[in-house]
């Protein structure tokens, strides 16, 4: 598996998988650049944004490294933006979480506790997640394909067409979302094996494409 030459920025802001990620893009034959330096992630042909964690926590980070408006600068330019698990709940304008925090606000909508009575939570594990919709970043992944989930909270988009994969976990929620600029995804794809990598070489090859 292999995309064209790209250079995808990590957003080293002290959370998350961040060598897996690089790793996992490597893999997929982009160049990964892991750094908190400002200009480097300026110069990235598209960036991703891990995280674990609570999302007050998150946003804090991204706030005290300036992370906050660099990413809002990178979108208004047009560079494409790839949230993972927390980092794809940070995308969002709020959340619920620990009493609430804003967001960066690049996708419109909430993030909200995970309704799963009955189950344990957080979320753990390997759960499918069907295509809604036909977006390139899916393209040529088995429907449904299945994904490496840890999480007690989900978005709710504001626009449902933005709504790219959904799974079931107690309740329907958005796995994967996007808008054509800003994607993201409430699993881990460098955890996901085969399915997650050809998620990340989508999303390089959308960014190879966006630079030509």
């Amino acid at each position: 598996m292999s995309v064209p030459s790209v250079t995808i920025g990590i957003i080293d802001y002290g959370l998350g998988n961040r060598r897996s990620v690089e790793k996992a893009i490597e893999k997929v034959g982009a160049r990964a650049v892991l750094t908190a330096d400002h200009e480097q992630l300026r110069a990235a042909d598209a960036l991703v944004l891990p995280g674990v964690g609570a999302f007050p926590a998150g946003m804090e980070l991204l706030r005290a490294g300036g992370f906050d408006e660099l990413l809002r600068e990178r979108v208004a330019a047009g560079v494409l933006l790839f949230g993972a698990c927390l980092g794809m709940q940070l995308l969002f304008e709020a959340s619920t979480e620990l009493g609430g925090a804003e967001g960066l606000g690049l996708l419109r909508g909430e993030v909200r506790a995970l309704e799963a009575p009955g189950r344990k939570l957080p979320h753990i594990g390997w759960s499918e997640v069907r295509p809604r919709g036909d977006s390139p970043l899916l393209a040529g992944l088995p429907d449904p394909s299945v994904f490496y989930h840890v999480h007690s909270y989900v978005p709710h988009p504001a626009d449902p067409a933005e709504i790219l994969g959904i799974s079931d976990y107690g309740e329907s929620f958005a796995s994967i979302v996007g808008d054509g600029t800003v994607f993201g995804a409430q699993f881990h794809p460098e955890k996901s094996s085969a399915h997650g990598l050809r998620l990340l070489a989508n999303f390089a090859a959308l960014a190879a494409r966006q630079t030509a």
